[in-house]
């Protein structure tokens, strides 16, 4: 009985420990920074909140069908093969422009500025890569190594799909400061970004940052990196305005009045760059479906959407081509312009001519 009692010990010593010492898993906000939250609206009891509430909590009917589902499995969740990156050469020119890394993942070079966003360049979206549902494709479309300086990197929330241990330790000496969501700059700091390159802010907070307007605005989501810190951190989308262009970002989001009251203020906007997948039924307050998304497009005022949150990782049960496909067709009988690059293959913002090419069949 002893040597049971002490393995038991011994078992919930080591997880406390792997919870703390574990660098993937981030670190939660300091007590001085819970404190200053608790003075904000959107964060009761702890916790930040949606403006509308966004349930999380699964039934016993809803456990016992995902459970159901991952038995069942679906050949159609990731592509047969490797998907293929766009390799061309860049256009040349003075045109603000877009490159789309699959998932949520993309660089926006804007008025000789550059802007990664939600970087995740990881093999799986997990604190574990070697077990996680691996990337949809082999390679990636551009080399870390080989980047140039980084003026700023924005990230949406705190989730190992947007954001990546691996891929801020590889970024963090190029990159000129980090623009988050109040909370995620804890995780930032445990991996050795400094704090003076880090800024936190909350929705509606606006900033200027070498000549471009962000505002942080609202998203239908929630947060967390382990079992521990649900909701401690705050998710949202991004405004970005430039001199010339204005670019909206939903970040992962359910439907909501939110993307109204964002067009309102700030749109309309030249391009968005709009969650499409990983939707299901039984998560439907945290994911939009495709045709959820091509109306919060219009909601916002967008003129081009580029759709995004697919063609990455496997994270629902739908077919890897479902969200493209659905929001294409949505999207003619709304018509709403959408462009649909390769991974790796740039947009440019305001020109005639975008990508259109089917290129996953």
């Amino acid at each position: 009985m002893l040597k049971i009692i002490k393995f038991l010990t011994f078992i919930f010593i080591s997880g406390i420990l792997f919870l703390y010492l574990y660098p993937p898993l981030g670190r939660r906000a300091t007590k001085e920074k819970i404190k200053s939250f608790s003075t904000k609206e959107n964060f009761v009891d702890g916790k930040f909140i949606n403006q509308i509430p966004a349930s999380q909590a699964m039934s016993l009917k809803h456990t016992g069908s995902i459970l159901r589902d991952y038995i069942k499995g679906n050949p159609n969740r990731r592509p047969d093969n490797p998907i293929l990156i766009e390799t061309k050469e860049h256009m040349i020119g003075d045109f603000n422009k877009i490159t789309w890394f699959g998932h949520s993942a993309f660089m926006l070079e804007m008025d000789g500025k550059t802007l990664l966003v939600d970087p995740m360049f990881g093999k799986a979206p997990t604190p574990f890569p070697l077990f996680g549902n691996k990337r949809f494709s082999r390679d990636l479309p551009i080399d870390l190594e080989r980047l140039p300086p980084i003026d700023a990197v924005l990230l949406s929330h705190d989730h190992y799909d947007h954001l990546d241990y691996y891929s801020i330790k590889k970024l963090k000496d190029k990159v000129g400061q980090f623009i988050v969501p109040l909370g995620v700059g804890g995780h930032l700091e445990r991996w050795g970004v400094k704090k003076e390159k880090i800024q936190e802010h909350n929705w509606w907070d606006e900033v200027n940052y070498n000549g471009l307007h962000l505002v942080c605005t609202p998203a239908r989501h929630f947060s967390g990196r382990s079992l521990r810190d649900g909701n401690t951190t705050l998710w949202c989308s991004w405004v970005i305005n430039g001199k010339q262009n204005k670019i909206f970002f939903s970040g992962d989001s359910g439907y909501g009045s939110h993307f109204k009251e964002i067009g309102e203020k700030f749109g309309p906007f030249d391009l968005t760059l709009m969650e499409c997948g990983q939707y299901d039924e039984r998560w439907s307050t945290i994911h939009m479906t495709p045709e959820e998304t091509v109306q919060a497009n219009i909601d916002v005022q967008g003129k081009l959407m580029i759709p995004i949150h697919w063609a990455g990782f496997t994270l629902s049960f739908h077919d890897w081509t479902d969200p493209i496909e659905r929001v294409t067709n949505a999207a003619k009988e709304h018509s709403v312009q959408v462009s649909t690059p390769q991974i790796g293959e740039p947009v440019f913002i305001g020109v005639k001519e975008f990508p259109q090419t089917i290129w996953w069949k």
